[in-house]
């Protein structure tokens, strides 16, 4: 059974922490170093729901996409949600690793698990990790572009799009013409309204992320309509479009526990923490 320190190393190699952004805050939240690690679980946010999950699992170490702590703070006291999830894992003895914008950037990274979910062939990402000499694929780096095995409309892909990522009260909102035929398309794991200016750049027919504020998705959809240039936008539940990563990621890691000869057990979590729980349509 491989200890905290061989488990953190060989998850360093897959998303490593130098490729982080600046604000960024990955890494190892909690956990004794020399401590004993035989389950391990993988989850989108570390809430206090999948903390419960994990001990009732009996999980040495849970795995997050998103962190704990993003910003600075000055309590982990037992009386905020934060400070109960610290306690209780320590309590319990789990560990708690964080991967985030260096697993959104690796190769494969988080925009590549939601390439594979919609059958995407995508091998180049939005936009690349340079410098990178450790990358001579020019793989790493944020999002993913390629194109579909079968054109479809935009309303098809929207629909297939539903039925492929995990369901959330959302669901997948589309805007654009829904006879559009959309032969390449763009994505990315979580917000990415920001890289729409790159998406229109390579020309896709059509982008996939999720958390477009109205301002950019109304202007690029606005210049779409005025030029014909441009992608339709779809816009899925932040949650929906970051969960295929920890079935990709447990997969890693459970290859690379048989190649090392660990006795290790992954798993990833069965809780929904997409915070959105209804979905009413205002009919008129």
């Amino acid at each position: 059974m491989p200890v905290l320190t061989d488990v953190i190393s060989a998850l360093d190699t897959l998303w490593p922490p130098e490729t982080a952004e600046d604000w960024d805050a990955v890494g190892t939240v909690c956990g004794e170093p020399d401590a004993p690690v035989g389950r391990v679980l993988f989850a989108v946010d570390p809430v206090p729901s999948v903390v419960e999950e994990a001990v009732a699992g009996g999980v040495d170490l849970l795995v997050t996409h998103h962190p704990l702590y993003l910003r600075g703070t000055t309590t982990v006291a037992a009386d905020t949600f934060k400070g109960r999830v610290v306690h209780s894992l320590i309590h319990h003895g789990i560990a708690l690793h964080v991967a985030h914008t260096n697993a959104d950037r690796a190769d494969p990274g988080v925009s590549d698990a939601l390439a594979g979910r919609l059958g995407l062939g995508a091998d180049s990402p939005l936009v690349p990790l340079v410098p990178d000499p450790a990358d001579p694929t020019g793989r790493r780096g944020l999002g993913r572009f390629g194109e579909l095995p079968v054109p479809m409309t935009l309303a098809a892909l929207a629909e297939h799009a539903a039925a492929r990522l995990p369901a959330t009260a959302q669901g997948v909102r589309a805007a654009g013409d829904p006879d559009r035929t959309v032969r390449t398309l763009a994505v990315c794991g979580g917000s990415g309204d920001s890289l729409l200016e790159r998406v229109r750049a390579l020309g896709a027919d059509a982008y996939l992320t999720a958390d477009l504020r109205h301002h950019p998705a109304s202007e690029a959809s606005e210049a779409t309509a005025h030029t014909g240039r441009g992608p339709a936008l779809l816009d899925a539940a932040h949650w929906a479009t970051e969960h295929p990563w920890c079935e990709q990621a447990a997969g890693q890691l459970t290859a690379i526990a048989a190649e090392s000869g660990w006795d290790l057990e992954v798993r990833v979590s069965g809780r929904v923490t997409d915070p959105w729980s209804t979905h009413a349509v205002m009919l008129r």
